[in-house]
């Protein structure tokens, strides 16, 4: 069986909410038709673009800003580097002068209205994430290319591998749960491994200036949400909660940065509800920044990007986890079980429902912090089954198409879940386990193909159909 290479820089991406597959992935995928243009003629050449979205793109695309993300892809804009600011007012001159500036050095002639077609009652076989671009040249040449967008910003061309380094023999190739404890008898932890692994690509240095680069975003994102009141966008009207939590909990004291807040946090006590509160907080705090269309990391998806720094946050806090070494090793274990996730099931709502997404991140978190609590191989991965093994199931009904409820509390939900997860870990003998992390995965893959369409990502089942609203059209 042949081994999918995926990085810890393919599971944590920095980028743009709401989500990694409805915004960051078709982003990517306007990028990409970008560089197409480039290859086969030049950006002045071209006329005019359509966009096609299908499927679950189709039918939540507008709640999950994926028509403003292909905008700011056929821009050329870098959803990692871009002034997140800057956003509104770019898709407001698209909107107003219908025209926009293609890769930023070509006007074209461009109506949202018309030349993006939201095609709801259509769905591409390969995968329900599915968008097309249609180019046409000034000599009336014209091309379309289709790309499929499969969770976690990853996206794949039509009859094209999705990446380079699925075709690299790395040190210790890695498919399965098995396959990773095979690789730890020689006496390595799973972070060892996975450091190993990454150094196949470039040098160690890289990895880690890389992967502080992924804990920083993290860390300004939560700092960010639990700083900002208000109310997210999109017409569901849901306020903020983190930052009024954040003023409660330190009882309105004042703090200058981070480390200065987080100071706060540490001397308040070790009381359960206190932890119990924060962990809540953070999660909060990155998925209301995330529904703000903020900048977040995609962990393994946006969707559900509060969850690991949740947890990694609660180790900083809490458990004396405040080092570089400590927060990257977290971060390249967790990336690894995410990874094992993806080749033997999906991290794709549209796939899988919400137990794609909360339930992998849950789980991601719970093994990374079992190794950083001092936990064996096995009771990392034990930890990682546990976590998934309450999520199984678990649909994917947003209302209103919206990243908002019930995403931003089940991510309060599954960093909660996966310390319990971990602590029950601990103490247990995994050698007495009932259920490995390979039969839940495939567990999980089972659910998901037994699951109705209604729940996986598409605002038709749930509670998007329960609680009725009306929003206002973007």
């Amino acid at each position: 069986m042949p081994h999918e290479s995926i990085s810890v820089f393919d599971m944590f991406k920095i980028g743009v909410g709401p989500s990694s597959s409805h915004t960051l992935g078709p982003w990517r995928a306007a990028l990409a038709c970008i560089e197409k243009i480039k290859s086969q003629a030049s950006i002045e050449d071209v006329k005019s673009i359509k966009v096609f979205l299908y499927g679950s793109l189709a039918k939540t695309g507008r709640g999950h800003g994926t028509d403003i993300a292909v905008l700011m892809g056929l821009c050329g804009e870098d959803p990692v580097t871009i002034d997140v600011n800057s956003i509104n007012p770019k898709i407001k001159y698209i909107q107003t002068q219908k025209r926009l500036s293609l890769a930023g050095r070509n006007f074209i002639e461009f109506d949202t209205e018309n030349d993006i077609h939201f095609l709801v009652k259509d769905c591409l076989s390969f995968h329900p994430n599915g968008l097309s671009f249609l180019v046409e040249l000034n000599n009336g040449d014209n091309w379309c290319d289709t790309y499929f967008s499969i969770g976690g910003g990853f996206i794949v061309k039509e009859n094209q591998a999705s990446n380079q380094k699925d075709q690299i023999d790395l040190p210790f190739p890695i498919n399965t749960a098995d396959d990773l404890l095979h690789w730890c008898m020689k006496g390595l932890s799973i972070s060892d491994v996975v450091l190993e692994n990454e150094c196949f690509w470039r040098s160690e240095s890289a990895t880690r200036e890389g992967i502080l680069q992924i804990w920083e975003a993290m860390k300004d994102c939560i700092f960010r949400g639990c700083k900002t009141d208000g109310e997210l966008p999109g017409g569901l009207e849901v306020h903020r909660r983190a930052s009024a939590l954040n003023k409660k909990l330190l009882n309105h004291q004042s703090y200058a940065d981070f480390d200065d807040w987080l100071g706060l946090i540490r001397k308040g006590g070790q009381q359960f509800n206190y932890i119990l509160d924060w962990v809540s907080c953070f999660a909060l705090a990155v998925n209301e920044e995330n529904a703000a269309f903020g900048r977040v990391v995609t962990a393994p998806t946006n969707g559900a990007a509060g969850v690991i720094p949740a947890v990694l946050l609660y180790y900083i806090a809490f458990c004396d986890g405040y080092s570089e070494e400590k927060i990257i090793r977290f971060l390249l274990t967790a990336s690894e079980v995410g990874s094992i996730f993806k080749k033997g099931a999906t991290i794709s709502a549209a796939m899988g429902g919400c137990q794609a997404e909360i339930g992998v991140s849950s789980a991601m978190a719970a093994a990374a912090l079992t190794e950083s609590m001092g936990g064996t191989q096995r009771q990392s991965l034990m930890a990682a089954e546990i976590a998934m093994e309450h999520h199984l199931g678990l649909t994917c009904d947003p209302i209103g198409g919206l990243v908002q409820v019930p995403c931003i509390e089940r991510n309060t939900m599954g960093a909660i879940k996966a310390i319990t997860a971990s602590q029950l870990a601990l103490q247990s003998s995994p050698d007495f386990a009932k259920v490995s992390l390979d039969k839940v995965i495939k567990t999980m893959w089972d659910t998901a193909l037994d699951m109705n369409s209604k729940y996986k990502e598409t605002a038709d089942g749930g509670l998007a159909i329960n609680i009725p609203i009306s929003l206002p059209e973007c």
